[in-house]
């Protein structure tokens, strides 16, 4: 693979290269209400917040494949892990800020303080991606929680978006207080909220009330953050609520730090006291297990009864959450791999989905399954790649969802390429596959509605070239992730290895 050299980077940024990818997009957050009171355009702020993005991603990529592993004073680690997590939120932010200068359901007031709130938030994913420490973890969780209650909230003229926002807040606030509690349980029975340090606390000691309690209270706070069942009844509305770049953005880029957090937390600890408290990672492998089962399965049942697009792809975004929560209760290298390669597919073919949604809600379509009926004559290329999106959700072959669900399902079996199969968790993986049936069903309903019934209306829709671009952005990713997995691949299992202890 490629291997570059940037003694260049390190030689000028010095100590700062760990953290160079979060510093960029945070002065481009601190620049853009400037930015927007000295030229009054909202492409301008546009334009700009996505130079920000792209350069921050440029180096991104340099530190990536030159390899570099480095801290920032023992508080970020930039790995491979973290690097390719980072970058996997700068793409998620390029595509949200794209298609969000010509939306219309974006607000035009504050529109400085809209790019610069999405841009702090695209810098607390990197920075949860990139710290050690639960209580940098934490502050970078609500780095993002605080910017997404704001621009949900910023949909003025929706009263669904004044609901969403309050419903969005007084979760996001419960999700805090159970995490910051069950933080602070762990400080007390350990003495320190160094994940690592933790795990070697916990080596030594066996499950106590106290340690049961605070990894409940932080299943249950993160969990509220990713949308996992019993935790997921605010995304449907919230998602509905927001403006559609906004629900892009959190669907795909908010839930995946959550993810991070459970990874970076429960898979690293409990993979590392294994050896010494078999019984502890058994009990939390089930845990895990029965929570990806019950979330993928909510998700997708409740998908089925929905008739807007928005709140159906809200319940597919939750059934995913449940195939990628898989990889906590394996808690194998190759399983973590396969997760990994599915957050990045999941980011282009959802990613897609909305895009397609915010360019027919900007064009004037609604965005109910009714509103959908012989859109394939109206707007021939957003069908294409709505149906192509879906049917990769659904794992239809040969598109990414299909290669994600193979790698990731496939772990559940095989734990690692060339080792035995395992028993263990090959219902996991018959639960997986029969929902990945069950979705089919609903993700049809929109394909039919496009392709087979007949519109009301059989004019053409034109829609501003930015929804273009983003649409072929993802389909390409989706088209590439599928065919060609091998370089993707590659970097997955280079990010699996780094998170191994």
């Amino acid at each position: 693979m490629v291997d570059i050299d940037i003694n260049w980077i390190t030689d000028s940024f010095g100590s700062m290269t760990p953290v160079l990818p979060m510093v960029l997009v945070i002065i481009g957050a601190l620049l853009m209400p400037g930015i927007h009171l000295l030229f009054k355009r909202k492409d301008v702020t546009c334009a700009v917040s996505l130079a920000f993005v792209v350069l921050a991603a440029v180096f991104n990529i340099l530190l990536l494949l030159g390899h570099y592993n480095g801290t920032y004073y023992d508080l970020f680690t930039y790995d491979a892990f973290s690097g390719l997590m980072i970058l996997l939120f700068q793409v998620v932010a390029f595509i949200a800020i794209l298609i969000a200068g010509p939306s219309s359901e974006t607000t035009k007031l504050h529109v400085g303080a809209f790019y610069s709130l999405m841009l702090i938030a695209t810098a607390g994913m990197a920075f949860v991606a990139t710290a050690s420490d639960l209580l940098l973890i934490f502050v970078g969780v609500e780095m993002v929680s605080i910017p997404s209650y704001a621009m949900v909230a910023m949909k003025k003229k929706d009263p669904r978006a004044s609901e969403a926002a309050v419903k969005y807040v007084i979760i996001g606030g419960l999700s805090s207080g159970l995490t910051i509690y069950g933080i602070s349980m762990l400080f007390g029975l350990t003495g320190t909220t160094n994940i690592a340090d933790i795990a070697a606390a916990l080596a030594t000691q066996g499950y106590t009330a106290g340690l049961v309690i605070a990894l409940a209270t932080m299943i249950a706070g993160y969990g509220f953050k990713i949308a996992a069942a019993p935790f997921h009844m605010w995304a449907p509305d919230v998602y509905e609520g927001a403006a559609t770049p906004v629900s892009l953005f959190l669907a795909t880029g908010s839930k995946k730090m959550g993810l991070v957090v459970y990874i970076k937390v429960f898979f690293v600890m409990f993979v590392t006291i294994q050896a010494a408290q078999p019984f502890m990672t058994e009990s939390i492998q089930y845990v895990f297990a029965i929570l990806a089962a019950i979330t993928m399965t909510v998700g997708n049942i409740l998908a089925i009864v929905q008739g807007n697009v928005k709140r159906m792809l809200a319940y597919s975004s939750i059934a995913q959450a449940g195939y990628m929560l898989m990889a906590i209760a394996i808690m194998s290298e190759w399983a973590m791999t396969g997760t990994i390669y599915y957050m990045f597919a999941h980011v282009f073919m959802k990613g897609g989905a909305f895009v397609v949604v915010a360019a027919l809600i900007t064009a004037g379509v609604g965005e109910n399954l009714k509103d959908y009926r012989g859109l394939a004559k109206r707007a021939p290329l957003l069908s294409a790649v709505m149906l192509l999106c879906v049917f990769s959700l659904a794992g239809i072959p040969p598109l990414a969802g299909f290669t994600a669900k193979f790698f990731l399902f496939s772990a559940a079996i095989v734990p690692g390429l060339g080792e035995p199969v395992s028993a263990q968790w090959v219902w996991l993986a018959f639960v997986a596959i029969l929902n990945s049936a069950i979705s089919l069903y609903y993700y049809a309903k929109i394909v039919k509605a496009m392709y087979i019934e007949k519109g009301e209306s059989e004019e053409k829709i034109k829609v501003p070239v930015a929804f273009t671009i983003a649409a072929v952005l993802c389909v390409l990713g989706v088209i590439a992730m599928g065919v060609f997995p091998e370089p993707f691949l590659y970097y997955c299992s280079q990010a699996a290895a780094a998170i191994m202890p």
